[in-house]
């Protein structure tokens, strides 16, 4: 039930202008429990990404049509047929590919035809697979993978942008460098020890004061000594 209600998550555009092989890979998809758009042509798939605008470059007389489809609707994968009238499925990969804002999405393509040639030039392009049709749903369990990596994508971009957090971890740290300032700052611990100098430098002083003066008036210090051996001169 947990992993039905995660592939039920993403959304699969289904490109092809067969409507057999669309209703089949339509009911692939389903099976498989996916959400399923599905579109007969590159053009109509270009629309409902939201990129058929300005930048057109099929057909210059086309009126531009641009829908918010991509903005209400995400989609998580497009997987469109190789052979298609007008737009093939190669040229969609790259208008795909070429856009900016949708070139994480992974397309898959498909054919009936077996040339190597189309299937190297495609993965080359960008695309993630090449099926051949008909299409099996063993097929369609590889899709799961690459829908995860671009999820994943999607998802770091934000973690990445998530630096204003990295201020307040700043601010954090420098609190403790605040708090020891706190403990150094206080001047009344060089004052105390100052005054602790100076008070023993003064006792020395008075200590040296008053041996001075007790010396001066010691006896010792007052008359001079003689010996015992007088000799009286007379005159």
């Amino acid at each position: 039930m947990v992993m039905a209600a995660a592939e039920s998550q993403f959304h699969v555009l289904a490109v092809d202008d067969s409507i057999i092989d669309r209703k089949l890979i339509e009911r692939l998809l389903k099976t498989s429990s996916y959400r399923v758009t599905t579109v007969d042509s590159g053009s109509k798939a270009l629309e409902f990404l939201g990129l058929l605008g300005d930048d057109d470059h099929g057909n210059p007389n086309q009126p531009c049509i641009c829908t918010n489809h991509s903005q209400e609707v995400a989609v998580n994968l497009v997987i469109t047929d190789y052979c298609m009238p007008g737009m093939t499925g190669y040229d969609l990969l790259k208008r795909i590919k070429e856009s900016s804002s949708l070139r994480n999405i992974p397309v898959v393509i498909m054919s009936s035809e077996n040339v190597p040639s189309r299937i190297s030039r495609c993965l080359q392009e960008g695309a993630e697979e090449f099926f051949l049709k008909p299409v099996r749903l063993s097929d369609l369990n590889k899709l799961k993978t690459h829908m995860m990596k671009s999820k994943c994508k999607n998802h770091q971009m934000p973690e990445n942008l998530e630096d204003p957090e990295r201020p307040e971890e700043s601010t954090a740290t420098s609190s403790p460098s605040a708090e020891t300032s706190e403990f150094q700052s206080p001047q009344s611990q060089p004052q105390l020890k100052q005054q602790q100098q100076q008070q023993s430098q003064a006792n020395n002083s008075n200590n040296n004061k008053r041996k001075a003066v007790e010396e001066g008036l010691s006896p010792d210090r007052a008359r001079p000594r003689y010996s015992n051996d007088l000799t009286v001169v007379s005159n």
